[in-house]
């Protein structure tokens, strides 16, 4: 059922409030300049009073004009006209001047806020991350940058101007004629801010529900487009068109009664500003008519109204492209405000490179309060040594990598290196001294040489292909057309499972992390890549503190000890040997595999 104007909601008493914090949390980054801003609002001020200045010469020359033959000196209307073509140049100079100037203001401000909420996401939890929807997130940080410089260029060069202008021509009508005049113009201006004010109040909360819903339906496009293999896979394509036209269904309804509110608002403006120009037009003929008044004070009259109702023409459309931008701008300034679940701790301390010891110490940890992962995990891998941890899925193996790399603290017992808790060191010097290969390693749509680089940017061109020879890619890269330059496409999908490893293996030896982890490294890959990709996991783990999380157990037996994981508890720990020998769960599970494995071969 479509809903009327009149059925939305109105805003809450609070959007002032909000309106007011947004301004004032975006002011800092103005007044950096303020110098520049200082000089901007003098132009302004000059080319106001230069503007406001035309309408009195242009009084002065139609008198001095209506003079009979005998009265006129030719040279007061040749001065005239000589001084109102300098106030109209005036006025564009001072104009110009003021945007020229602050230009950078604008421009530095967004690229400052864009740079501190760009580098505020990469520093919130990956709960956030996980929990947010990629292309909803880009388009309320790209609407929030983008309204940054229209809420500068409204305010600075719409709004505040127009209302100086008023008060200057308010001013000289009080001085130069009688009250009725400022009284009309007042009485006009006051009904025109209020009503305007008022509607576009209720109009902000259409603007926002249609935000929400333009957000929605961009976010489901760019989550289909990600996913484009699975979509295909399962020859959903009419699906997803489906789901997109539902959530461009929803937007565009909003729309439409925005725009029907739009049009309600712009019919009650017109009615205020034609009654007011039709008694300030009446009281000025009457006045030329009793000759209180001359011919050039009509037509002053006549230019204050047609100086102030071109203005005022768009100051409704202007308030709401600013209430607008400030409701874009909160939405911005929401994530920047969005607390951060892990952060350092105020002294925290850098953790020296080296030989690393890592222990976990009855380590407890849930995502959700309802649902624990980890009971009292306590293990630790010495300094140059492998362990290994295996079990079924879902037995929180991946979430030790989480851990340890500080995706999220842990909230029972301590996990530390060298003695340290991880809480009470940096996050930047915990995470240098880490590498991984994931079992789904995600590529940058570049080159193979900047994701290979990637791990440490500013590698010489000598130390990327060092890191790509040890991880054996040389060969492959040399068979492509375009060598190191070839681009490996989203994600990576242009290489094989095999390929995507070894760029990820390159990419950490180059890292050259003091500790390791393989997060299920091979799990994705058929067994003849995995026994290539092995000897190459193996020769990176050598001599580092290595974490190996596993399902596949041929991947783990040279380990110096193997962790059995279930639901969250050790169940049994060891050596291969030992594990089998003691007939448990992994002895278990390796006979299993071994079933598994020789089915396939026999298969193939």
């Amino acid at each position: 059922m479509r809903r009327s104007p009149s059925s939305l909601p109105p805003l809450p008493a609070a959007g002032e409030r909000r309106d007011w914090d947004t301004i004032r949390k975006l002011l800092p980054y103005l007044l950096i300049w303020k110098w520049r801003v200082l000089f901007a609002l003098g132009c302004l001020l000059s080319a106001k009073f230069a503007n406001v200045s035309v309408p009195l010469l242009f009084k002065d020359l139609v008198d001095s004009l209506n003079l009979s033959r005998d009265q006129a000196v030719i040279v007061v209307p040749a001065a005239l006209l000589l001084a109102y073509g300098a106030l109209r140049f005036s006025t564009a100079l001072f104009t110009e001047l003021r945007e020229i100037v602050f230009a950078r203001v604008t421009q530095e401000s967004v690229r400052q806020i864009s740079l501190q909420v760009f580098g505020h996401l990469h520093a919130l939890s990956l709960r956030f991350h996980l929990e947010r929807q990629t292309g909803g997130l880009t388009r309320d940080i790209e609407r929030g940058t983008r309204s940054i410089g229209s809420l500068i260029s409204y305010t600075l060069y719409s709004i505040l101007p127009t209302f100086v202008e008023i008060s200057l021509v308010i001013g000289i009508l009080l001085v130069k004629y009688e009250p009725s005049f400022a009284i009309i113009t007042l009485v006009t201006l006051t009904l025109y801010v209020v009503f305007t004010f008022k509607v576009t109040n209720w109009r902000t909360a259409l603007r926002r529900q249609a935000n929400e819903l333009d957000s929605a339906a961009n976010a489901r496009a760019i989550d289909s487009l990600i996913n484009y293999e699975t979509v295909k896979y399962f020859n959903n394509e009419a699906f997803e068109t489906r789901r997109y036209d539902n959530e461009l269904s929803k937007w565009i309804a909003a729309q439409i009664v925005n725009q029907k509110s739009l049009s309600y608002l712009n019919i009650g403006q017109a009615a205020i500003i034609s009654i007011g120009v039709t008694g300030m037009m009446w009281r000025a003929a009457q006045g030329v008519a009793d000759g209180t008044m001359t011919l050039g004070d009509l037509v002053l009259v006549n230019a204050f109204l047609i100086q102030l109702y071109i203005p005022l023409n768009f100051l409704g459309v202007l308030y709401r492209e600013i209430r607008q931008a400030l409701t874009d701008i909160e939405r911005m300034f929401g994530l920047l405000g969005t607390h951060r679940e892990v952060a350092d701790a105020p002294q925290a301390r850098v953790l020296p490179r080296g030989p690393a010891e890592v222990r976990f110490e009855q380590v407890g940890f849930a995502y959700e309060p309802s649902r624990p992962i980890l009971h009292g995990v306590d293990f630790t891998i010495p300094a140059g040594r492998t362990v290994a941890v295996v079990g079924h899925s879902g037995s929180g193996k991946s979430t030790l990598a989480r851990l340890l790399f500080r995706f999220y603290d842990v909230q029972a017992g301590a996990l530390r290196i060298n003695g340290q808790d991880l809480r009470q060191l940096t996050q930047d010097s915990l995470r240098a001294a880490i590498g991984i290969v994931p079992q789904d390693t995600v590529l940058f749509n570049d080159t193979l040489f900047y994701n290979i680089q990637y791990g440490r940017p500013d590698a010489s061109r000598e130390e990327v292909e060092a890191a790509a020879r040890a991880a054996q890619l040389e060969d492959f890269i040399a068979r492509l057309p375009e060598g190191w330059q070839t681009r490996v496409g989203e994600r990576g999908l242009k290489l094989s499972g095999g390929e995507k490893q070894r760029v990820a293996i390159a990419r950490t030896l180059l890292k050259n992390p003091d500790i390791l982890i393989f997060d299920e490294a091979t799990s994705a890959l058929d067994s003849r890549t995995e026994k290539a990709i092995q000897a190459q996991l193996d020769a990176a783990a050598r001599g580092r503190t290595t974490l190996i999380i596993a399902h596949r157990l041929s991947t783990v037996m040279n380990a110096d000890e193997i962790i059995v994981l279930d639901q969250g508890r050790i169940l049994e720990r060891g050596s291969h040997a030992a594990l089998l020998a003691a007939g448990g769960a992994y002895a278990q599970m390796w006979a299993l595999q071994l079933e598994e494995q020789g089915s396939e071969e026999a298969g193939s």
